[in-house]
């Protein structure tokens, strides 16, 4: 699982407009992102999709994914998806870069948290009949004490399915990256089209 990750990860780099955290403008419907751009220019054989860079500040992560909800199992197969639903991978891609912004923010002496019970998502168009989605994220942060700082984050979703947050729960506990072995779980958040998610945070063991 975690080589997938990592395989994939490295195939949506090449088509991010920069890498690291983007610069953000716009304010909408309570979500920070950058302005994305023709997603003509995202074709990638049959499929369209674009992939925007998250933004990270002080206060938060936001991002967003515009283009095909699924894929079929040969395409999924060649970018090393965790399943055909395409748009929900982009969970994934946002936990990399909320566990690697609340590590710099550690390291900065800035200790922060994901304040879980105030995450957003949106996932308009999905299941409208034209397999096109926007899927939009925006992860809160707020700052702690050193103590109570965060420094992991992932998640436990399902794309029209109820998340098996067991298996995640087990799959993270099973390494030593999870300090005390404690998992911080947010409510099961759930979109009207029918994408749910729990979110996860922890102390990292090896940074604190």
């Amino acid at each position: 699982m975690r080589i997938r990750f990592i395989y994939f990860l490295g195939l949506l780099c090449v088509f991010l407009l920069q890498m690291g955290c983007g610069q953000s403008t716009n304010q909408q419907e309570g979500f920070t992102f950058r302005d994305p751009e023709d997603t003509s220019t995202r074709v990638v054989e049959r499929y369209r999709y674009f992939i925007d860079t998250p933004v990270c500040t002080e206060e938060g992560v936001s991002g967003v994914y515009k283009g095909v909800e699924f894929v079929d199992w040969e395409y999924a197969y060649k970018l090393h998806l965790t399943g055909t639903d395409i748009a929900h991978n982009y969970s994934n891609f946002m936990c990399k870069y909320v566990g690697d912004h609340l590590k710099d923010l550690y390291r900065q002496g800035k200790y922060s948290k994901v304040d879980l019970k105030h995450i957003r998502m949106t996932t308009r168009g999905m299941g409208d009949g034209d397999r096109y989605v926007e899927y939009r994220v925006y992860i809160p942060l707020i700052r702690v004490s050193k103590r109570k700082a965060m420094t992991g984050f992932d998640h436990s979703g399902g794309w029209g399915h109820t998340p098996d947050l067991k298996k995640r729960k087990k799959d993270l506990l099973k390494g030593k990256i999870v300090k005390r072995k404690k998992l911080y779980i947010s409510p099961l958040y759930k979109t009207p089209e029918g994408l749910e998610e729990y979110w996860i945070q922890w102390q990292h063991t090896e940074l604190q």
